[in-house]
């Protein structure tokens, strides 16, 4: 036989022993797996990466940059927090550093091949006990914010790529979305994000937390607005923001619920498994305070509540804040804790990042467009209302003052500015902060009015620093009072600034003893005396008794079972005057917003009508000084008219705060049973007090004379050229513009139709002063003065706009939200106008005469369309 034959049959015949062997059995499959390479593992994903290992191990690769994240299978299915910081940006977008942005609650799940990020829907509470809780959130879908396929997993997680969300604005949405009734061009546009040109900046990770800070591109080839002058090129911007993911707290925190009598940062919760008119269990913003001694009434806390001051912050001015924080502990000493605010000083050789959510700072910037002044905003767990974590930030410029003074400032003041605690503290290094606080604008501006008052009411320059050192100070004290209340969870208190009389307000035993308001949280008007032989504090630089009062129910703690007894007989205080409350949704500075004239910013004392003449009555005494006070020889008259706006600006608060009481409603909160001296929850501002306002607006603001001692200065007010800032319009001076303005504020709040609604809605129950009676007094203080004489410019203006209002009231469409008493009353005031025009038509000379005939004209016009 061939031997290659014999050989292809001994060949086949092993073949065929080996495969007929027991147990031997060859598997397809196990053939197919070997021809599959193993699945890398997560080593082969991280070759190149540098670990960050904490709440959350993140691996970056050290030669892309590129990011993925390591998801324990045990942190599955659970919740945790994320918050987004912007570290710097375009101010105008409110982008500024260390502007608290996104907190949501979130969780990781594992769907198939991919890890979800989702959010669940908070907003609801349901009681377990309850059979209606079986079907809990059936209605309220899961957000799914992420879904990433898994890179690689071992016997304890999961590995995901990480850049799709960490350079994305899927947690935040940063670029605003643009209002319809804009015109294309209005609002700065970032563009398109960019995600090749977006990068890391820094990735920290902790036991508590994981935070990284991206740097986020966008490209707008065509814009459309070049922005200011924080921004380099319109066409290419970068947004730094911080993705800060937290550990939900295992803790024993206790929620603490909203009463409507006091103010604080709530969370929103509805219990959809209550039956009660007030289904509501909101829980405020505030700390967790536990004292080392619970059975001692005063304790210091486990973990007290601890500001560093940044070392941004100028070195003159930091015993000042860290004094000022510290005030804070009286309040929180009578809800039983000592010690519960602590101060420290950062030192320049930190080894610690301020961004570092484990500190809470107090830090200072100098931005080339302050949209605020100060902030002081915190972040919490949404679940439970906790606070977290809390920056305060201050624009260098707002605390310094107005830019308006501050050259003033650092004149009157030299280099002995404050003494403190034994500390010359020196301000000649001080140059130059809504969704959301305005104070440090506001105050800024009143303090200007402070420096002006010291260099035009006093002759003694050593006076005149002494009066500016002390306002300075206090400024400061109430500046960071005031955000700090922020940072312990108070909303504002507009109403805090009526506790005191006009008189009481410049008492300083007594302001200093109690306060020179209820609050720190108020907006105030700087204090000033017209005689400054009684000046008194120019702010309170203490916390009010509203404040105590509000961290008593904030913080007291309480033992088990005795809460609800105990927040009660807090609460039960509300109608005290001292503890009287009202926020922004309840102020009056919009116009036809509010009812309680109270509820205001930059207003001061319980007599509103007294200290608003007295201010008006100091701005005409200070206006005539100006020009010898505050011009310079050799430099520009640029400070005239700065000061002199500023002054101005007086007026307009002053009109602002008084207008409010025409048709205003007195609110009380207290609950009944608590109520003080029978007060309803709505009492119409009387008959008289309506009256006597109107008497001190017809006098200082519609009153022929009321602008008389500014006419000196008209020639004067020239706005220092810079090159070509003047392009585009004239620069003479327009007086008529500011008289307007004040005219307008006045009788755009007067006779708004939501204020004239109130006022016959109010006729109802207790108000005498109608809609007729308001008119005719309007009428008076417009026209009667100037009937028979040559009548000025600013009264021609007044006038015409007046009438026209009259016209718009009663001619205009019935959809403008005038009722029908309003338009009637209107009408009536228009035939008085007439009848008053025709029968001194021919009185006041011929220029009178034409600007009567004119208004005439107008009217007849107006009667015949109707």
């Amino acid at each position: 036989m061939n031997k290659y034959v014999l050989l292809l049959i001994f060949c086949l015949g092993v073949a065929g022993q080996i495969v007929a062997q027991p147990g031997k059995e060859v598997n397809p499959k196990d053939t197919a797996k070997a021809a599959v390479p193993p699945k890398p593992g997560i080593n082969d994903k991280i070759k190149s990466s540098k670990k960050h290992t904490g709440l959350f191990t993140v691996y970056q690769d050290t030669v892309t940059g590129s990011v993925q994240l390591y998801v324990k299978k045990n942190q599955l299915n659970k919740e945790f927090i994320y918050q987004s910081f912007s570290i710097s940006g375009p101010t105008q977008l409110y982008l500024n550093q260390s502007m608290h942005r996104n907190t949501v609650v979130f969780g990781f799940r594992k769907k198939f091949d991919k890890i979800e990020i989702v959010e669940p829907n908070i907003n609801f509470y349901y009681d377990k006990n309850n059979a209606v809780s079986k079907a809990a959130n059936v209605d309220h879908a899961t957000a799914i914010a992420v879904s990433e396929k898994i890179v690689a997993e071992d016997s304890t997680g999961y590995l995901i790529a990480a850049d799709g969300f960490l350079l994305s604005e899927k947690f935040d949405p940063i670029r605003p979305v643009p209002n319809p009734g804009m015109p294309p061009g209005a609002m700065f546009n970032l563009g398109n994000l960019n995600p090749a040109k977006s990068k890391y900046e820094l990735i920290r990770s902790y036991p508590e937390n994981t935070d990284v800070v991206v740097e986020l591109a966008y490209d707008n080839p065509m814009p459309m607005n070049g922005g200011g002058k924080d921004i380099t090129d319109a066409r290419y911007n970068t947004i730094k923001m911080q993705h800060s993911f937290i550990a939900m707290p295992d803790n024993d925190y206790t929620p603490r619920f909203d009463d409507p009598r006091v103010g604080y940062f709530t969370t929103e919760v509805d219990d959809l498994t209550s039956t009660s008119v007030t289904p509501f269990r909101d829980v405020i913003h505030r700390w967790h305070l536990k004292k080392k001694d619970p059975s001692a009434a005063l304790s210091e806390p486990v973990t007290p509540i601890t500001f560093w001051v940044e070392n941004t912050t100028p070195v003159e001015l930091r015993p000042i804040i860290i004094e000022a924080g510290l005030k804070w502990n009286e309040a929180f000493e009578k809800a039983g804790f000592k010690n519960a605010v602590v101060m420290k000083q950062m030192p320049d050789d930190a080894d610690w990042d301020p961004a570092d959510i484990r500190y809470n700072v107090i830090r200072w910037v100098s931005s080339s467009v302050q949209t605020y002044g100060a902030i002081g905003p915190c972040f919490t767990n949404p679940r439970t209302g906790q606070i977290l974590g809390s920056d305060i930030t201050v624009e260098w410029r707002s605390a310094a003052g107005s830019p308006v003074i501050q050259e003033d400032i650092f004149n009157l003041l030299g280099n002995n500015a404050f003494s403190t605690q034994d500390e010359n503290l020196q301000l000649q290094n001080i140059r130059n902060h809504h969704a959301t606080c305005n104070l440090a604008h506001e105050l800024s501006m009143q303090l200007g009015l402070g420096v002006i008052a010291a260099q035009l009411l006093y002759d003694d320059a050593v006076e005149q620093a002494a009066v500016v050192t002390e306002a300075h100070k206090q400024f400061l004290y109430y500046l960071i009072l005031h955000e700090m209340g922020h940072t312990l969870g108070l909303n504002h208190n507009m109403k805090a600034s009526t506790i005191l009389s006009p008189a009481e307000v410049h008492n300083k035993e007594l302001t200093r003893r109690v306060g020179l308001m209820g609050s720190v949280m108020d907006y105030p008007s700087i204090n000033l005396a017209a005689d400054k032989s009684k000046q008194g504090d120019y702010y309170t630089t203490k916390a009010g008794p509203y404040d105590i009062w509000a961290i008593q129910y904030g913080y007291t703690p309480f033992s088990q079972g005795e809460e609800t007894a105990g927040l009660e007989k807090i609460l039960s205080r509300s109608g005290e005057p001292y503890l009287t409350f009202g926020n922004d949704a309840d102020d009056m500075r919009g116009i036809g917003g509010g009812i309680d004239p109270r509820v205001m910013v930059n207003d001061m004392s319980g007599d509103m009508a007294v200290y608003a003449e007295e201010r008006y009555k100091l701005v005409s005494t200070m206006i005539p000084k100006l020009q010898s006070r505050i011009v310079t020889s050799g430099k520009s008259y640029q400070k005239l008219i700065s000061s002199y706006n500023l002054l101005n600006n007086q007026r307009n608060i002053m009109t602002n705060a008084l207008a409010n009481y025409i048709g205003g409603v007195f609110v009380e909160r207290a609950f009944p049973g608590t109520e003080v001296d029978g007060k309803k929850p709505y009492t119409p501002v009387s008959s008289a007090y309506q009256k006597k306002v109107m008497s001190i607006l017809s006098k200082y603001i519609f009153a022929p004379d009321a602008f008389k001692t500014d006419e000196a200065l008209y020639p004067y007010l020239q706005t220092q050229r810079r090159g070509f800032n003047l392009f585009g319009g004239t620069e003479d001076p327009k007086p008529q513009n500011i008289a307007a303005g004040l005219h307008n504020n006045a009788l755009g709040r007067i006779l708004n139709p939501v204020t004239l609604q109130r006022i016959n809605n109010t006729g109802l129950y207790g108000n005498t002063y109608g809609v007729v009676d308001v008119m005719n007094d309007l009428t008076d203080a417009v026209f009667k003065a100037d009937i028979n004489t040559p009548v000025n410019i600013f009264r021609k203006n007044l006038q015409n706009r007046f009438t026209d209002g009259l016209i718009s009231i009663f001619a205009g469409s019935t959809t403008s939200g005038y009722d029908y008493a309003s338009k009637a009353a209107a009408l009536a005031t228009i035939q008085k106008i007439k009848t008053m025009l025709n029968t001194n038509l021919n009185i006041g000379g011929v220029d009178a005469r034409a600007h009567k005939a004119a208004l005439l004209f107008k009217i007849n016009k107006a009667l015949e369309v109707k």
